[in-house]
């Protein structure tokens, strides 16, 4: 006998919230919908759990279908299961959030998919309760960001001071004091400068990190 005959059976889906660091702010990737419920509306990247796949394989799978990388800091980050969540049918999304270098990504996968990145401080009405995930994952990269080295997946390999902050304040979403913040990044032991220096000529830095990649 089947012990789970009896029970309703639902549809799961993965919700990806895509984050990069470009012309000085915080970007999340998002689309027009191609499918028939709130169909040309914007959302975040995502799509149904296949069969024989895991969330983590479908997590991966729809990030490399929307940016043609497979290699990236991905995190699960909550389950949403409100039982009217989608105008379609029952639906419960994982919701995963990825940090990735925006020179790094194919962008004809942009034109293709009909996506593109917007500034999560302007951030439009999306379907849903996407919107309420975007802000979920931002709060855990805030978290994050102050004692882990995540912010080396969304800058260049070598960076300035300046530059790292203007990523801080982007991820935070406030102003911060240059010589404070100065003090805090010597305190990490996984940040270090070089012997190099840009055209300006202030020093730059990189993370002393492992494998980017989570699971």
């Amino acid at each position: 006998m089947n012990a789970y005959i009896d029970y309703p059976r639902f549809y799961v889906s993965v919700d990806c919230v895509i984050f990069s660091f470009d012309e000085n702010k915080l970007k999340v990737l998002i689309h027009h919908r191609p499918y028939e419920h709130e169909e040309g509306k914007l959302s975040l990247i995502g799509g149904f759990v296949e069969e024989g796949e895991s969330v983590d394989q479908s997590a991966r799978r729809i990030l490399k279908t929307f940016t043609g990388l497979d290699k990236v800091y991905m995190q699960q980050l909550a389950a949403y299961g409100e039982v009217e969540r989608d105008t379609g049918e029952r639906v419960i999304s994982i919701v995963y959030y990825a940090l990735i270098n925006s020179s790094n990504y194919d962008k004809s996968l942009s034109g293709i998919h009909n996506a593109l990145w917007e500034d999560v401080d302007n951030l439009p009405q999306l379907c849903f309760d996407h919107n309420d995930m975007v802000r979920k994952a931002r709060e855990a990269v805030c978290t994050s960001l102050k004692n882990e080295p995540i912010a080396s997946n969304l800058m260049p390999k070598y960076f300035s001071l300046s530059l790292l902050q203007s990523l801080y304040e982007s991820i935070l979403g406030t102003s911060m004091d240059k010589r404070n913040f100065r003090r805090s990044i010597a305190e990490k032991d996984f940040i270090k400068s070089t012997n190099m220096s840009n055209r300006r000529g202030a020093v730059l830095y990189e993370y002393i990190t492992e494998d980017k990649e989570q699971k």
